[in-house]
């Protein structure tokens, strides 16, 4: 019963910044890893990020490493995208996804994470 519920997305300018939150429940046994990801109208859905929760090591989409970073707040089982420099291009609906299996964020596929948010709308115009 894993549920992952994303909130914070807004309109901003460009060049704003956001913070999304994935809050979590139902991870009651061993580590996990949380991603998340964007999709565009008209585009495919990437992973732009994903975080461990064994040792909060972190791997990035190489486009957005330089103004996206990830945390979490293990006391408040949360997990923060903080999205820095936004550009219209950045302009999707967010996801955060789980998977049980690869803890270490061995991928930013889609289809390796099996547990999945509402998505939140993040939308950079001026």
């Amino acid at each position: 019963q894993v549920q992952l519920v994303e909130s914070g997305g807004e309109l901003v300018q460009p060049g704003a910044s956001l913070r999304l939150s994935c809050a979590t429940s139902g991870f009651t046994e061993g580590d996990y890893a949380i991603g998340w990801f964007r999709q565009a109208q008209g585009k495919k859905r990437e992973g732009i990020g994903c975080i461990s929760s064994a040792d909060d090591s972190t791997r990035y989409k190489q486009s957005v490493k330089d103004r996206f970073s990830l945390s979490r707040d293990k006391a408040r089982n949360t997990v923060f995208l903080q999205m820095n420099s936004l550009r219209p291009g950045d302009t999707a609906v967010y996801y955060c996804a789980a998977t049980e299996t690869l803890i270490e964020c061995e991928s930013l596929s889609s289809d390796d994470f099996d547990y999945w948010g509402q998505g939140t709308q993040v939308t950079v115009s001026s």
